[in-house]
């Protein structure tokens, strides 16, 4: 009786809006008080974080996604890409995949891209012929591309949540940041090739090859085109911890927008940095609370009470990754992702272990629900931010993004049951 009643307050207090931190907190302190534990271990589990090496690159890469999306680096961004392949039939659309998967694994807030790379690329779109409805699902759609690829942060997140359960088979953060990128391009192809298969009876090409601007606009973005390779050479090529990519990226980027490009003043620099620590204290707070529910958890042998039920009602692998993506994405229309990943992880990690799935490729799956669960109708959130910032009614949204939808739920189906796309590099 009193657990049903602390039970229905815990989800009072969340349907009246309080802190996720606030309500995961209280669930795990009430937890160990009815089960006669000190309160203490809520203390040292919310310590232990403290001690996680990896959380240092959380910070830094927040603030650099920051200061990027602070700037114009999306303008430059997109001029590039422009140039280098705009002369492509359907080159724009390459454009639109390409420049919002690279800015959404930098800045890890899909609604960043479609307000800073969507208001560049929906004018440019529409100018130079495609629909309004495929402009508007295809911005929506591809503001949430880059979250299987490195630094993104709720890949971080994932990988700092699975390696403390220490359930399954050990990895690395960089095993995780590899297994991302074969199903991320999987996915831009995929959508590449449906762009080009929708407008195939009417190619559209935005220019001809122009050397010229090609070299203007490298010339132009020179000091954020080494960005990329930065990271690309210190995460996968294992040159440097995750925390000193995370260190060099954030000095680089500092130099080049605020020296450099002296696109960020002193104002501005300290109104960013308030921002993204804000959300970095926002999502460290729910880490350290979920932590200590998770020990709740195991402690009361949830995940193994759970994995029991669900034995009994499935038999299969195969049949538990339709329902747990079927979960996930509704999960991820309703739900934040950094919520998400700290209340659900700790739950299906151990379930998913014990049918043998590998910790690296259920993260994988996981994003890619995720992902995809953003602009998934009715309440996807990426379509309210694409509903707002574009001025257009919520409905026609949901027509837009649905043909995209479509195909990325084709590329999860690819990812979910060929697991070599997520562990053949790791």
């Amino acid at each position: 009786m009193i657990a049903s009643l602390v039970t229905c307050g815990l989800v009072f207090l969340a349907l009246c809006g309080a802190p996720i931190f606030v309500v995961i907190l209280a669930a795990a302190m009430l937890g160990f008080y009815f089960t006669d534990i000190p309160l203490s271990v809520v203390a040292i589990e919310i310590y232990r974080i403290t001690d996680t090496p990896l959380l240092v690159a959380l910070p830094l890469f927040t603030l650099a996604g920051y200061i990027l999306a602070e700037s114009q680096a999306s303008k430059r961004l997109v001029r590039v890409t422009q140039a280098m392949v705009g002369w492509l039939p359907n080159g724009l659309s390459l454009i639109a995949f390409i420049t919002c998967a690279l800015f959404t694994a930098f800045t890890g807030a899909s609604g960043v891209t479609i307000v800073a790379i969507g208001a560049l690329l929906y004018p440019a779109l529409k100018h130079v012929g495609y629909s309004e409805r495929y402009s508007l699902g295809l911005i929506t759609s591809s503001g949430s591309l880059g979250l299987l690829l490195a630094p993104s942060l709720p890949l971080i997140l994932y990988g700092i949540i699975a390696q403390q359960m220490n359930v399954g088979a050990p990895f690395t953060l960089q095993q995780l940041f590899l297994a991302g990128i074969l199903p991320a391009l999987l996915m831009i192809t995929l959508l590449s090739a449906w762009s080009l298969w929708s407008h195939r009876h009417d190619p559209i090409a935005t220019q001809r090859f122009n050397a010229s601007e090609l070299k203007t606009a490298l010339a132009e973005a020179k000091w954020e085109i080494p960005l990329p390779f930065i990271v690309l050479i210190g995460i996968y090529g294992g040159v440097f911890a995750i925390s000193e990519t995370a260190t060099i990226t954030v000095v680089y980027v500092l130099i080049s927008e605020a020296l450099i490009y002296r696109e960020i003043n002193t104002r501005q620099l300290l109104h960013v940095v308030q921002e993204s620590m804000t959300m970095v204290g926002g999502i460290i707070l729910i880490l350290s609370a979920s932590l200590a529910f998770t020990n709740l958890l195991i402690d009361s042998d949830v995940p193994t009470t759970l994995f029991h039920f669900i034995q009994e009602h499935i038999h299969s692998k195969i049949s538990f990754l339709i329902l747990l993506n079927l979960f996930l994405l509704m999960l991820g229309a309703i739900l934040d992702i950094f919520s998400a990943i700290v209340i659900i992880v700790p739950l299906i990690l151990p379930v998913a272990a014990a049918y043998g799935i590998h910790p690296v490729h259920l993260g994988i799956i996981f994003l890619a629900n995720m992902q995809i669960g953003y602009f998934t109708p009715p309440v996807g959130m990426n379509l309210f931010i694409a509903s707002y910032r574009f001025k257009k009614p919520i409905i026609e949204l949901y027509h837009a993004a649905i043909p995209f939808m479509l195909v990325l739920l084709f590329a999860l189906l690819l990812i979910t049951y060929i697991p070599w796309l997520s562990l053949a590099l790791i």
